[in-house]
């Protein structure tokens, strides 16, 4: 499980999987959410953009991220 603290109010979906380093780039990230492999709080998110904040969970590719 990987934790990452959130320094601003949200962070866009596709931003968090790059800045986490679970997808190589943004590109590779936004594929794998267009894809539906990625949930948020464990429901498939196909929203690029989707705001994510503190307390949210976020999982792909066996990988899960919790959001603090």
């Amino acid at each position: 499980m990987i934790e990452f603290k959130l320094t601003g109010e949200h962070i866009a979906l596709f931003q968090l999987l790059k800045a986490t380093h679970i997808c190589g780039t943004g590109g590779e990230a936004k594929i794998r959410i267009a894809e539906n492999l990625v949930t948020v709080n464990g429901e498939i998110e196909t929203r690029l953009r989707k705001k994510i904040r503190v307390g949210e969970v976020v999982a792909y590719n066996g990988e899960q991220i919790t959001v603090l």
